[in-house]
């Protein structure tokens, strides 16, 4: 995601001055077609740009870039700079994330993304956000350039309580595809008809159009990986969990991707979760 936003950007005519990846080969890569520097470090983008995006996989990653002392951290160069960061990660996260970047005179965003790789390489992701207000009203024209489509949501932190209310109804929607699917391959029925009839009725849903071929074919090349739906997942149980709400279908999907990810599918994408009807009915 963030390779093809920084693809984008420079389409859109934004200097693209540096570029960070965990693997220094992926860095190469796109600093050299892109024409820009390949960072070692992440405390090197920062030291270089004045607006640095971040698409980090987890709260923990999060924490690691933005930790105090660290000498490849952000923080010694977040002076003047705005951080907007584009990962599913928890609305606390942000809000630490926030208040560390102000304490060292920067500022910080969260643009929650929707949508996959191809929408991030076209510049029409839907883009949810969180932060001060002036500080979203000053990003607006970049963010454009990367969106079809802007939300606020609010202040820091809710944003991302949005995102993963859309990905847990995503996930929940992705795992009845697959029984479903699963169930009319069981049944002896023609697949390719099963989903034309579930896209026009009731059974119609996004989820259907993005992921429904794809179980039907078992090809499950990753836009979104099953790893990432299972992290999604707890930080919206985690979130029930705080309000006192019980959420059984959300629970029940995250416990099928954590079957996936424990049986080594967790770099497929998500519709891998369909894969289960087949193990389940063949005994393995």
């Amino acid at each position: 995601m963030g390779a093809n936003m920084a693809r984008r950007l420079s389409d859109a005519g934004y200097n693209v001055t540096a570029v960070y990846d965990l693997d220094p080969a992926k860095s190469a890569s796109l600093g050299n077609e892109l024409g820009c520097e390949a960072a070692t470090t992440p405390a090197r983008v920062a030291e270089l740009c004045t607006t640095i995006f971040t698409v980090i996989s987890d709260d923990a990653g999060m924490r690691l870039i933005y930790a105090p002392g660290r000498v490849d951290s952000l923080l010694p160069h977040a002076s003047g700079r705005l951080f907007i960061n584009c990962a599913t990660l928890s609305p606390q996260i942000h809000v630490e994330v926030e208040v560390l970047i102000e304490q060292h005179g920067g500022k910080s965003l969260e643009a929650c993304m929707a949508s996959s790789i191809p929408q991030a390489r076209d510049g029409t992701l839907y883009l949810m956000c969180g932060g001060q207000p002036d500080v979203f009203d000053a990003a607006k024209s970049l963010l454009k350039s990367l969106s079809a489509s802007l939300c606020y949501i609010g202040g820091a932190g809710e944003a991302a309580k949005v995102k993963a209310l859309v990905n847990m109804v995503m996930n929940i929607n992705t795992a009845g595809l697959a029984e479903g699917l699963g169930l009319g391959a069981a049944l002896g029925l023609d697949l390719t008809m099963l989903r034309e009839v579930f896209g026009q009725t009731g059974a119609a849903s996004r989820v259907l159009e993005t992921d429904g071929e794809d179980m039907q074919h078992r090809a499950h090349d990753c836009y979104f990986s099953t790893t990432h739906a299972a992290k999604d997942s707890g930080i919206a149980l985690a979130l029930g969990q705080s309000v006192g709400l019980p959420l059984p279908l959300a629970e029940a999907t995250l416990e099928q991707y954590r079957r996936l990810v424990a049986i080594g599918k967790g770099d497929l994408d998500k519709s891998a979760i369909a894969e289960l009807t087949f193990i389940d009915r063949m005994g393995h």
